[in-house]
């Protein structure tokens, strides 16, 4: 959990997860912990200013990241299957126009919560830092 930085310097909270894909080095986005009982919020990569070591800076006030919506987990690759062609672009566009007005991790499909078990953990983990 890496401190995340408000674009004025004030404290907002810790990084939770980051999403992405490590194997080709693509980096979209963090979800943030921004209390011990809430739910992480998304921050695209764009909105990131600067990282250095153990500390996350973003280009948002503290209202703004107040305003990002919940951070959904993506899609496991047994719940992503082609489509008739072989592809998964019919899918996706129809699961893109379904979804229109949520925030989502790019690489989500479906709309994923965190269990009860992953909220625990992550409530205890809160306490101990």
């Amino acid at each position: 959990g890496w401190k995340v930085l408000a674009a004025d310097g004030s404290e907002v909270g810790e990084v939770d997860e980051v999403a992405g894909d490590s194997s080709v080095d693509i980096f979209d986005g963090l979800a943030i912990a921004t209390n011990a009982f809430g739910k992480p919020r998304y921050v695209p990569s764009e909105q990131v200013a600067e990282i250095t070591e153990g500390t996350v800076r973003l280009s948002l006030t503290r209202e703004q990241i107040g305003q990002l919506g919940e951070y959904r987990e993506p899609a496991t690759s047994a719940e992503i299957e082609p489509d008739s062609k072989g592809g998964i672009g019919e899918s996706l566009a129809a699961d893109a126009r379904e979804l229109e007005g949520k925030v989502l991790a790019p690489t989500q499909r479906h709309e994923h919560s965190m269990n009860i078990w992953r909220r625990i953990a992550f409530f205890f983990r809160r306490l101990i830092r």
